[in-house]
Formats: C-alpha cells, structure tokens, sequence
C-alpha cells in the first residue's frame, strides 16, 4: 500500500494549522527565492486577454426556425458572346412577343443580354435585351459606329416597384381599373435618337430597308440546317 501524504502544516483544530505564518514562511524556502530575485518575488507576465465579441451569442435558442441568407462566394464570369454576332449583325428572333422579326445587334450588356432594336420605325420593335441563345446571327450587316448607345444599360430596362396603398372597405369591393403603362418621354427621345441614326446608314444599303421591315418565316420544303442565313 501506498504511504499515506503528510501535509506540510497539519491543522489541529478546523481553520487552525500546526505551524504559524513566519514559521511556514521559512519552511517552504520563500526566502531564498525572495533574497535569489534582488529581494522580490518573480512576477510572471499576464497573457493578454482576448478581446470580447461585437455580438454575444443568445444566451438561448430561438423557438422558431430563424432565416438566414446565403452567403453566395460564386463570382458569376461575364457571358461570352458568340463569333457570329458582332456589333451591326442582323439578328432573328427565335421567341417571344417578336418572334421572326429581324433586329440589329447593337451592343452586349453587362447582364450578359443582347441589345438590339427594329428599328422601331420599321418593323415596331424597340430597344430590347435579348438573350444570344434565342437569336440567329445573319452574315448580313450594317455600320453602327454612328449610333450612340452608351447611356443604354441594363438600369434603363428596370421596372419602377408600384407602391401598395391601403384599402377601404369601399375600394376593396371595387374592381380595379386597368391603367396603361405611358413610356417615359426619355426613352421616346432614346428610341427616337438611335432610329435616326441607324435608319441612315440602313438607307446606304440597298434591299435592306426591305429585308428587315420583312419577317422571317420557313415554308413546307425548307430545311433549317440546310439553309444560309
């Protein structure tokens, strides 16, 4: 068996040690370490405490589910724009509202989207983005160095947020009217600028005016991968 531990200064009674406060100041040898440090006690440097957080954590869990958002580390690469399609190249349409219409491809948008135009004044469509997978490039094109589109970005096709108001219990009941939507007198004169322009160095080119007032359509017999656009 293990030899029991003697303690240095037994107690005799609770609270009350065998030895008195000099006799265990001699007895634990504090002196030869006070007289061997020039007569104090060596001092050991703090680690330095850490500083708190900005936020403390709740002390308890929410009882609901709380959303948080995602933090999204994927920097999207900018959309590579086809071979086929360079500024000036005529466009069709492969969907949406002017499916089969032909366009002039002016500029690519930071979004990634075409922007391209009828022009207006001849076959009725405006400025629009266009994504590149819906479109065919033509080897037909015209000179656009003469059309100014540097102010159209992608912040000029943004929609105004409508603002919600509050109901009465008449108005709830009532039918709501149904209002159009006037273009901003900017964007007329936007439109109005770039057709000017354009229209001009369309007129250069013989049969063009014709060719993009005219839609694209195929007909019984033809083959698509067979044909030259």
């Amino acid at each position: 068996m293990a030899a029991k531990k003697t303690l240095r200064n037994p107690e005799l009674i609770r609270g009350v040690g065998k030895f008195s406060r000099s006799k265990m100041y001699h007895k634990k040898g504090l002196w030869a370490i006070k007289k061997k440090n020039g007569g104090k006690f060596p001092q050991h440097q703090k680690k330095p405490i850490p500083a708190p957080p900005a936020e403390k954590s709740p002390k308890f869990y929410p009882a609901d589910d709380v959303k948080k958002p995602l933090v999204n580390k994927h920097k999207p690469k900018p959309t590579k724009l086809r071979a086929s399609i360079s500024p000036g190249t005529m466009l069709i349409i492969l969907a949406g509202r002017f499916k089969g219409k032909r366009v002039v491809f002016l500029k690519q948008l930071l979004s990634g989207l075409l922007l391209v135009t009828g022009p207006f004044k001849l076959n009725g469509v405006p400025l629009r983005r266009v994504n590149q997978a819906y479109v065919i490039g033509t080897s037909t094109k015209v000179d656009v160095s003469g059309v100014n589109v540097e102010k159209i970005d992608d912040k000029y096709f943004a929609k105004e947020a409508e603002k919600k108001q509050k109901k009465g219990e008449g108005e709830f009941f009532e039918e709501k009217k149904e209002e159009k939507n006037e273009l901003p007198q900017e964007k007329k004169d936007a439109q109005k600028a770039v057709d000017a322009s354009l229209i001009k160095a369309i007129e250069a080119v013989p049969d063009l005016k014709g060719y993009l007032s005219a839609r694209f359509s195929l007909k019984s017999g033809m083959k698509p991968h067979e044909l030259v656009f």
